[in-house]
């Protein structure tokens, strides 16, 4: 199984405490200290598999058109204004604790910029969620500007980019994680846009799942 990047500390770190407190359990003869010794290390241990499980990075069979960002649910796909995008469909997608973390480019592009804003921790599917931690990415692409929003959540205490300004990258290559839940938006041109493929409730998979096609 492949592990994201930027997280084999998180889960060396839980590795070595469980190992650290059941030698503890098996070395120390005091039976009320030794049973909690034994569910610190229970707990440690249950903690390493569900941060790997967390932290899983599959290889993906990248689809065809533009792709998802994120895996997760659709949340909302809406019509809007942006001062960087101009006219353009946002797709939103919500990321739960057992997705899969790590985002992908949806279409080739060279990355213009990178903005990391401060904010709140609200839970990523309300509305209010658009004032917390972001990390705005826009990039130059075959159908113009588009924009990637990584949306911090309530768990979600760490936005972690891959890229760089200026990077070139292929669609379906990976821009970075977001730790423990979170919320991902796809702002796209809607001149350049034959179809959207994707309904709200719909689960997708970053770099499989096909949101858009693209006009001749």
């Amino acid at each position: 199984m492949n592990i994201a990047k930027g997280s084999k500390f998180w889960i060396l770190s839980s590795f070595i405490a469980f190992i650290f407190f059941f030698i503890l359990f098996i070395f120390f003869r005091d039976e009320v200290i030794g049973a909690i010794f034994l569910l610190i290390s229970t707990v440690t241990f249950l903690k390493t598999i569900i941060l790997i499980i967390f932290f899983r990075d599959p290889d993906r069979n990248i689809g065809n058109g533009i792709i998802a960002c994120a895996d997760g649910r659709i949340r909302e796909i809406s019509n809007i204004k942006d001062n960087d995008v101009g006219d353009c469909t946002r797709i939103s997608t919500f990321m739960n604790v057992y997705n899969v973390h790590v985002n992908r480019m949806p279409i080739d592009g060279t990355i213009k910029n990178i903005v990391h804003t401060s904010g709140f921790h609200l839970p990523a599917f309300k509305k209010e969620s658009e004032k917390n931690e972001q990390v705005i990415i826009t990039a130059e692409t075959k159908i113009g500007i588009i924009k990637i929003i990584q949306i911090a959540g309530t768990l979600a205490r760490r936005i972690v980019p891959y890229i760089q300004k200026g990077n070139k990258l292929k669609k379906g290559e990976k821009i970075g994680i977001i730790r423990f839940g979170s919320r991902v938006d796809v702002y796209l041109p809607t001149i350049s846009i034959k179809d959207i493929l994707v309904k709200r409730g719909e689960m997708v998979k970053a770099g499989e799942n096909t949101i858009a096609e693209v006009n001749d």
